[in-house]
């Protein structure tokens, strides 16, 4: 098993690097190039760390959303994302079961990026943040957070002396 990039698409041009992409994508890029939401679902939250399922079926997308924070993800699945990046780049990765990647950023850093699941297959993947690093957590919607149900509720409850 291994991870495999084709490139789809070069950078474009420093001046106007998605020069290319065609103007839906690049006014959903505009609109989206701040959002903080890099899944589907954050099931866990706590002062440390966020973690995040994304479950994309063939045809999905996960639009564009920006990391500002340390973090990594892990697939159980295998399956071909089509990446857009903010540079203009468009990129097929080719992942495996247990594929899992490690991500660091600095300091004013961030890395933007939209996802689409051009394979047959459904792409699962798991992310985990880290709160506590060089810049501060962008802000989320409370839309995108599980939703604690009884069962959950009671679980915490029972687990507190």
């Amino acid at each position: 098993m291994r991870h495999e990039i084709v490139e789809i698409a070069p950078p474009g041009p420093p001046a106007d690097p998605r020069r290319d992409w065609p103007p839906n994508l690049r006014e959903e890029f505009e609109r989206n190039q701040f959002n903080g939401v890099v899944g589907n679902l954050l099931v866990s939250e706590t002062e440390r760390v966020r973690v995040w399922h994304l479950s994309l079926l063939p045809g999905g997308w996960l639009t564009f959303h920006r990391h500002v924070l340390d973090y990594f993800w892990t697939t159980p699945t295998a399956g071909v994302a089509r990446g857009y990046y903010e540079d203009g780049r468009i990129v097929d990765v080719h992942h495996y079961p247990g594929e899992t990647r490690h991500f660091q950023h600095g300091l004013d850093e961030h890395f933007v990026h939209a996802i689409e699941n051009v394979g047959d297959t459904e792409l699962v993947f798991i992310t985990v943040e880290f709160l506590q690093g060089a810049n501060p957590p962008i802000a989320l919607p409370e839309t995108v957070k599980l939703e604690a149900g009884p069962q959950l509720q009671d679980a915490a409850e029972m687990a507190t002396p």
